[in-house]
């Protein structure tokens, strides 16, 4: 990661309606991965659901966003 950070975030997606944006889901496509191989369940599920959320064009919980944007923290 760079110094700036990274700021995931839910956002308004088509039809007005909440959606991930993005940067989000492939945060938690990397993620994902990296907390696959340290087998850690719970981002692993925080992660699926985010990526879930995208698909479905809905928001994703800002909880599950933040533990994505920490891991590597």
């Amino acid at each position: 990661m760079n110094g700036m950070g990274l700021h995931l975030h839910s956002g308004r997606g088509h039809g007005g309606r909440d959606a991930v944006d993005r940067a989000a889901v492939d945060a938690a496509w990397h993620v994902l991965e990296a907390a696959n191989e340290l087998g850690d369940e719970a981002t692993v599920a925080a992660c699926r659901r985010i990526i879930d959320a995208s698909l479905n064009g809905v928001g994703a919980d800002q909880a599950d966003l933040q533990r994505v944007a920490d891991y590597f923290r």
